[in-house]
């Protein structure tokens, strides 16, 4: 019984941690997209840390946004007879024109070795494009 109830509890502790805040009205939410094979997480806000990897909420306006991803690199793109490696980069992208409650996605990706992150409305409109700010141990 004992072990039932601790059992429980972690459970329920883990739960929690994947129950996502209701988004601010008064601010635009930022949901994080990405492939299976990869981890997208959320960084920073105006180079600011965030408390919360999955996900970003900004006030209307101008923000520069910064996201880590990693992928990996398959062999075929390093060249032969090579392993494939995972490869973590931070991505930056800027938006002028945040609203409030609207909704935003970040999707993201990576071809080869060159990753690649789009910002798009609720209209699935892509409304900016992430550049790469650096590779490697990050």
């Amino acid at each position: 019984m004992r072990r039932l109830l601790i059992c429980l509890s972690l459970l329920n502790l883990g739960a929690c941690s994947l129950i996502m805040p209701s988004p601010d009205p008064n601010q635009a939410w930022v949901a994080l997209a990405y492939q299976d094979d990869q981890t997208l997480k959320a960084n920073r806000v105006d180079e600011k840390p965030l408390e919360d990897d999955r996900y970003f909420q900004v006030m209307p306006g101008r923000h520069e946004l910064e996201v880590r991803l990693k992928f990996p690199v398959g062999g075929q793109d390093i060249g032969p007879d090579h392993q494939g490696y995972l490869r973590t980069c931070l991505l930056k992208l800027s938006y002028g024109d945040f609203a409030a409650g609207e909704r935003y996605q970040l999707e993201a990706g990576a071809i080869g070795f060159r990753p690649w992150a789009r910002l798009y409305d609720e209209q699935h409109n892509e409304v900016a494009r992430a550049r790469e700010s650096r590779c490697g141990d990050v």
